[in-house]
């Protein structure tokens, strides 16, 4: 006689995504009962991309042990509430990893983070699939800032904006005052870039979730048309959820197929054959010249003369690295904040920086998975624990475009 195991949950140790065998991935390809085991080899975690072998069992956190551990963490931190401790600057995914790194090591450590935004904890990569999955912008939220600053003891100052690093004093000048800082940490990402042609107030530039909830807002409801520029992988995701929603999508890129960074591996002639049905139009081998508002419609006229109208227009022209913050703080540049590859520190002392706004040996990594690894190399070395040098590891990709899932290295 068998007997039926009742389902279980693994999570992913790079990124936290946790897989429930009674729902499965659909998207991915695994069917609702889909036990761990029987994932093919091939499977990719849907936010990272890492294999189902990076996946452990997971055991949902009981609601009254984190209550008594935000209890207990929160004490030391109101006794030591001018004390100089740890500061974060960024409360997205690498500001909240190194939080919880931290806290981890040490429940007394003082920590303060600093966001522009509500500090709202939520995984990205779902911004590119929540139309088609029909996920409303409350369902892509974990945990609220406020309530993640109670569960780690953390001082979140939300939104406040970072506006210069005082490295001789060790302040970090926010528009709510002055903050002292023992170590600094910035993990404040990379900004969506504009090429002179994209004038900021006619585009949509959907790098976080406010800007992703005001697109949402100004797209429920009805069917519109809407031109993307930029089919790398951004872009070539946004328009694949945007079309299974019902919209009608203009693609348009400087090169000749979509996702041509990986054109050894035939991305684009992979996409387009996936797209056939769905209204999306793919016109590469040109570059935007001019945006003009026309009434209530939106005109992107190209240099070689061809216009496209369109209700929304959204700018997916890759992301660019905030100088500021480096600059005021003396810290070594090269296309974003140039860190030390094994432990991640910046030039100056006692200031680290992860995330999307680092590059180590002069590269970019700005994807999901290394982001545990660099908060606990990071915290490693602020709490005195044994070292965790960061390495880094060559990238496997999951293309979230739902009508064809694609895995690209």
């Amino acid at each position: 006689m068998s007997i039926d195991l009742p389902f279980a949950q693994y999570i992913c140790e790079a990124c936290g995504y946790v897989y429930d065998e009674a729902l499965g991935d659909p998207d991915g390809g695994l069917p609702p009962g889909t036990r761990l085991a029987d994932i093919p080899e091939d499977w990719a975690c849907p936010l990272c991309g890492v294999s189902k072998h990076d996946f452990v069992p997971y055991v949902a956190p009981d609601l009254g042990q984190l209550r008594a551990q935000a209890r207990s963490a929160a004490q030391p931190r109101r006794r030591a509430a001018s004390a100089a401790g740890v500061v974060i600057v960024g409360a997205g995914r690498a500001g909240w990893q190194m939080a919880e790194a931290l806290r981890a090591r040490d429940a007394k450590i003082p920590i303060s983070l600093v966001s522009a935004c509500a500090g709202d904890v939520y995984d990205k990569p779902l911004l590119s699939v929540a139309v088609a999955r029909g996920l409303s912008v409350t369902q892509l939220v974990k945990e609220s800032g406020a309530q993640a600053a109670r569960r780690l003891g953390v001082t979140l100052m939300a939104h406040t904006h970072a506006v210069r690093v005082c490295e001789a004093t060790h302040q970090l000048r926010t528009t709510r005052g002055p903050l002292p800082y023992r170590h600094l940490i910035l993990a404040h990402g990379a900004q969506a870039g504009l090429p002179p042609a994209l004038p900021e107030s006619l585009c949509w530039r959907v790098n976080h979730l406010s800007a992703y909830q005001k697109l949402r807002q100004a797209i429920d409801g009805s069917s519109h048309e809407l031109v993307i520029v930029g089919a790398g992988l951004i872009g070539s995701e946004l328009a694949n959820d945007l079309a299974l929603g019902g919209h009608r999508i203009t693609l348009l890129d400087t090169q000749t197929t979509p996702l041509s960074r990986w054109q050894a591996e035939q991305a684009g002639q992979k996409v387009l054959q996936a797209w056939r049905d769905l209204p999306i139009q793919f016109v590469g081998g040109v570059e935007v010249a001019s945006v003009e508002k026309v009434g209530a419609r939106i005109r992107v006229t190209t240099r070689c003369h061809r216009v496209f109208e369109a209700d929304q227009l959204i700018a997916a022209t890759g992301l660019r690295t905030p100088s500021r913050l480096a600059q005021s703080a003396g810290l070594n540049w090269c296309d974003g904040i140039a860190v030390e590859a094994r432990t991640l520190r910046t030039n100056r002392p006692g200031i680290y920086a992860l995330g999307d706004c680092i590059t180590v040996d002069g590269q970019a990594s700005r994807y999901i998975e290394p982001i545990v690894r660099q908060a606990r190399t990071i915290a490693s070395q602020i709490c005195g624990d044994e070292p965790e040098p960061y390495q880094v590891r060559p990238m496997v990709v999951r293309v979230k475009t739902t009508s064809m899932p694609l895995t690209l290295h």
